[in-house]
């Protein structure tokens, strides 16, 4: 069993737990809340508190984990950041502890890279195995989905909910809810079809992907109200998988769907 290794620059709170195989590299400072899981490193200057994350994820420098959120409702309420495995978190990125009025934790699931300068407001909600590209930031109360893909530059209203398996494209921004396995892009982003190569990446079949194709043409390129595409969606008899969930995120959108 290995035991955690500290460089003598770092500071640690003394009620700091860590797994076995953690590194903490030079000038890191550790406050209190923090716990890491096995193999977990902190390459150095990584400042982290109020957070406990996972197994085998990589820190990078200059990054920021668990400060106080940026909301003029909180008073230093008890809340945390609670990080998956295998994650990757490169420079300078700051991902806030969350703030009142929700669960009272900001979540990242696995296998997730998060690329320089991305940040991650409070009470967010990230999947597993999603992309955000450089600089990408998310507002408070944001939900990715798993397998989302994000390009640089991208700003992301707050209560917005990206749907899995879909691709943004770089410099948008993203007012409005983004349907599961679509492509959106630009100011005030709009839908440019199915995340295709995407889909095919993640071993989606030729079958689910032309079922989708007919679901995307209904709701977005028809000329009915999105009421009256749902409805006629539901009578196409057995829905797969991924149409139910297709139709369960619009239903359940509070912000509106970016069409």
């Amino acid at each position: 069993m290995a035991k955690p290794t500290i460089h003598p620059t770092a500071i640690i709170d003394a009620k700091a737990k860590f797994s076995e195989g953690v590194e903490i590299g030079p000038y890191c400072i550790v406050g209190s809340g923090v716990q890491l899981g096995r193999n977990t490193k902190l390459i150095s200057n990584v400042y982290i508190e109020e957070t406990e994350m996972g197994n085998d994820c990589t820190v990078y420098p200059f990054t920021s984990i668990g400060l106080q959120p940026q909301d003029m409702k909180y008073k230093g309420e008890k809340t945390k950041v609670r990080i998956g495995d295998r994650n990757i978190i490169r420079e300078y990125i700051s991902i806030h502890r969350a703030s009142v009025g929700g669960e009272g934790i900001t979540r990242i699931g696995d296998n997730n890279f998060l690329m320089a300068y991305v940040h991650i407001a409070h009470d967010c909600r990230v999947g597993n195995n999603v992309i955000m590209a450089n600089a990408t930031t998310l507002a408070g109360h944001v939900t990715v989905e798993d397998y989302v893909f994000i390009g640089g530059h991208v700003a992301v209203h707050q209560f917005t909910n990206i749907g899995a398996y879909a691709m943004i494209g770089g410099f948008s921004a993203i007012p409005q809810d983004i349907p599961p396995y679509t492509t959106a892009a630009g100011d005030r982003a709009k839908l440019y079809g199915l995340n295709t190569v995407g889909l095919k990446r993640q071993n989606f079949s030729d079958e689910q992907i032309k079922e989708l194709k007919h679901a995307y043409k209904i709701l977005f390129r028809s000329k009915l109200t999105l009421k009256e595409a749902l409805a006629l969606l539901k009578q196409d008899g057995k829905l797969s998988e991924e149409i139910k969930n297709l139709i369960e995120f619009i239903e359940k959108n509070k912000r509106g769907i970016c069409r």
